[in-house]
C-alpha cells in the first residue's frame, strides 16, 4: 500500500524534501533558544566576581545584550523555516491529492464492468473526495509535524541529558509511559476508523440516490422515509465518530497529567540541586523549558499517531482503487482492422462471477451475418443485455467466444472494437451542455450538417428545431430537461454518428410511441443497410419485421426465426404476440386463452 500511495508524490519531490529541511532549521533555531537563555541567566544576570574575597554579583549587561539580540536572531530564522515549511508542505500534500485523484479517476476509466461491480458508485465517491482529503492532511502532517516533532524531541532529550542526566531522566520515563499509552490507542482506533468510512459510503450512497431520484421520491411522497434512511445513516456515522473519538480525548488528560507531574518533578529536585549546587539556575530555567518542548512535542506525536491510524484506514481504501486491474484489457498486439459487422457466438457461456451457482448465458450458438437486422426478445432477467454486452467486450466470457467480423473480440484493440459497436443503452444518459455537445460523443469531429442527419434519422431533428436554441439548447445534468422518449432519441443520434458497422439498440425505444418506433427502424433499414442491427424490445412491435427474431429465455436461446416462423413453432413467442396484440397486455403479462 505505501510504495503505492508514495509513487504518486512524483512531480512534488522537492517540496516534499523542502518541507522536513525547513522544520529542521526552526528546531536548531527553537533548541538553541534555551541555551542561550541558560548564558544569558549564568553568564549575564546571574554572574558574580571575587572582590576582596568575597564573591560578588556583577551582572554582565553586553552579554545579556548579546544573548538577547542572538535569541530575536534563532526566532526569526524559526518563523521563517516554521513559514517555508507551512509553504511548502501545503504544495506537497495539495499536490499529492492531486495526483491520487487523477490517478484513481485514469483507473476507474479503464475498468471493465466486472471491475465497477466490485465498488459501489457512492464508495468510489468517498475514495476520491473523503478519503483523498484525510491522506492529503496526513501528508503534510508527516512532513512537517512528523519531521519536526521526534527531531526536536530527540535534540531536546540530548540536550537535557548532557545538562543533567539524573534530572532528564523524568522525561524519559514520561516518554516510555506515553508511547505505551498510544500503542494500545492505535490497535483500538484503527478497526473503528474502518468502520467509518465504510459508513461513510452508505451515506454517500443515500444521498447520490435520493438526489439522482427526486422526482420518483416526490411522485410516491416518500419524502419521510428518505428523510428518515438518511438520519439513519448519519446517526450510525455519528456512533462510530463518537466511539473513536472517546478513545482519543483519553490521550488529552493522560498528556496533560503527564506533563505537568514531570514539570512538578523537574522544579522540585531540580530546586533540591540547585540548593546542593548541582545545578546552576540557567541550567534549571532551560529544563524546564526543554521538559514543555519535550512534552508537547510528544503531544504532537500522540496526535499524528491517531491522525496516521485514520488516514491508514483512507489510505488501504485508496490503494485498492489504484491496484485494482482492469479485467479486461488490450492484447499484446492488438488487431486494428474490424472487416465487417457480422457476429459469432460460439458455445458461449457467461457468469458475472466465479461464485454464480450457475451461467448468466447458458451454451449460445448464434451466427449473425453482416447487415441483418436481429430481433432480441424475452422476459425480465432472460440475461438479453448480458448477451449484447458481450459483443463490446464490456464483459469477457467465462467459456467459449464471441468473434466480430470473423474475428475473436479478445484479439482487437478496445478502442478499435468500441468504436464499431454502437450501444444505445436501456438506461439513457445525457451530460450537462448543449445537444450539439452530447451528439458529438458519438463524433467529436462531427460537422452540425452531420449531427442534424443522425437526428433525422431517429426522429429528433423535429422536436429539437422546437427549442429556442434549436441544436444549441443546453441540456441539464442528466438530461433532466427533456422527455423520455426525447432523451431516447438523442441518444440514438448520439451512436449513429459513430457510423458503427454494429448498432444495438437495448429497449431504447421504450419511451418512443409506436409510430415514431417504426419511423426509426424504416430509416435504419433505408439509410444504414450495411449496419448490422440488434434491437432488443419488449415490444414485439419493434422486431417483428426484423430479418431473424431470437427468443431468450433464462439465459439461453429458445428459438429463432422469422416473425411467421416463429408464430408456427415457437409456442412463448406466440403467447407474447397475441398477450400484446390481443389481449393488450405486455412481455410479463401473457394474454389469456
Amino acid at each position: 500500500m505505501l510504495k503505492t500511495l508514495a509513487a504518486h508524490i512524483k512531480g512534488y519531490v522537492r517540496e516534499s524534501v523542502a518541507t522536513p529541511l525547513a522544520m529542521i532549521l526552526e528546531v536548531i533555531m527553537e533548541m538553541l533558544i534555551p541555551l542561550l537563555v541558560k548564558s544569558m541567566i549564568d553568564n549575564g544576570i546571574d554572574k558574580t566576581v571575587i572582590q576582596n574575597g568575597v564573591e560578588v554579583a556583577s551582572p554582565d549587561i553586553g552579554h545579556v545584550l548579546l544573548m538577547g539580540g542572538l535569541m530575536v536572531l534563532c526566532a526569526l530564522l524559526a518563523l521563517l523555516g516554521g513559514a517555508l515549511g507551512g509553504v511548502f508542505g501545503a504544495k506537497a500534500s495539495a499536490g499529492f491529492a492531486r495526483n491520487l485523484r487523477s490517478a484513481m479517476f485514469r483507473n476507474i476509466q479503464t475498468f471493465s464492468f466486472a471491475n465497477i461491480d466490485k465498488f459501489s458508485t457512492a464508495g468510489l465517491v468517498t475514495r476520491m473526495t473523503t478519503d483523498v482529503t484525510n491522506l492529503q492532511n496526513a501528508y503534510q502532517m508527516i512532513l512537517r509535524i512528523c519531521f519536526r516533532a521526534p527531531i526536536s524531541l530527540i535534540v531536546a532529550m540530548t540536550i537535557t541529558m548532557l545538562i543533567n542526566a539524573r534530572l532528564a531522566s523524568i522525561y524519559l520515563i514520561a516518554v516510555v509511559f506515553l508511547g505505551i499509552v498510544m500503542f494500545f490507542l492505535i490497535r483500538k482506533t484503527h478497526k473503528t476508523f474502518m468502520q467509518v468510512f465504510e459508513k461513510y459510503d452508505e451515506l454517500n450512497a443515500s444521498v447520490q440516490e435520493n438526489v439522482s431520484s427526486i422526482r420518483v421520491v416526490k411522485a410516491f411522497v416518500r419524502e419521510h422515509h428518505e428523510i428518515t434512511k438518511f438520519e439513519r445513516a448519519t446517526l450510525n456515522l455519528y456512533a462510530l465518530f463518537v466511539k473513536a473519538e472517546k478513545m482519543m480525548v483519553s490521550v488529552s488528560p493522560l498528556m496533560m497529567l503527564t506533563i505537568y507531574a514531570s514539570i512538578i518533578a523537574i522544579s522540585w529536585f531540580g530546586a533540591t540541586m540547585i540548593v546542593g549546587g548541582e545545578l546552576s539556575k540557567g541550567e534549571l530555567t532551560s529544563m524546564l523549558t526543554y521538559c514543555m518542548n519535550i512534552l508537547m512535542n510528544l503531544m504532537m506525536i500522540a496526535f499524528i499517531f491517531i491522525m496516521l491510524t485514520m488516514s491508514f484506514a483512507s489510505g488501504k481504501r485508496i490503494a485498492q482503487v489504484l491496484e485494482e486491474k482492469a479485467t479486461i484489457c488490450n492484447p499484446e498486439q492488438p488487431d486494428c482492422d474490424v472487416p465487417d459487422g457480422s457476429i459469432d457466438f460460439e458455445d458461449v457461456v457467461f457468469s458475472y462471477s466465479d461464485k454464480s451457482e450457475r451461467p448468466v448465458l447458458n451454451h449460445i450458438d448464434l451466427h449473425i451475418k453482416s447487415g441483418e437486422t436481429i430481433g432480441i426478445i424475452g422476459g425480465t432477467g432472460s440475461s438479453k443485455t448480458s448477451l449484447v454486452n458481450l459483443i463490446g467486450r464490456l464483459y469477457d466470457v467465462s467459456e467459449g467466444c464471441v468473434k466480430v467480423g470473423g474475428k475473436d473480440v479478445r484479439s482487437y484493440d478496445l478502442k478499435v472494437l468500441r468504436d464499431k459497436v454502437a450501444v444505445v443503452l436501456q438506461k439513457n444518459v445525457l451530460f450537462s451542455g448543449t445537444i450539439l455537445d452530447n451528439l458529438r460523443w458519438g463524433n467529436k469531429d462531427a460537422t452540425e450538417e452531420e449531427c442534424v442527419r443522425a437526428c433525422k434519422l431517429a426522429c429528433a431533428d423535429d422536436f429539437i428545431r422546437d427549442f429556442p436554441e434549436g441544436y444549441h439548447t443546453r441540456i441539464e445534468q442528466g438530461g433532466t430537461n427533456v422527455s423520455g422518449g426525447q432523451k431516447q432519441r438523442i441518444c440514438i443520434a448520439r451512436a449513429l454518428l459513430k457510423k458503427p458497422l454494429i448498432l444495438i439498440l437495448d429497449d431504447s425505444t421504450s419511451a418512443v410511441d409506436t409510430a415514431t418506433d417504426a419511423k426509426i427502424r424504416r430509416a435504419f433499414a433505408e439509410e444504414i443497410p450495411d449496419t448490422t442491427k440488434l434491437i432488443i424490445s419488449q415490444r414485439v412491435s419493434s422486431v417483428e419485421n426484423a430479418d431473424r427474431i431470437v427468443v431468450m429465455e433464462n439465459g439461453a436461446i429458445n428459438a429463432v426465426g422469422t416473425h411467421e416462423e416463429l408464430m408456427k413453432s415457437c409456442k412463448i413467442y406466440s403467447e407474447i404476440y397475441i398477450a400484446q396484440t390481443v389481449g393488450n397486455g405486455d412481455f410479463d403479462k401473457k394474454g389469456e386463452k
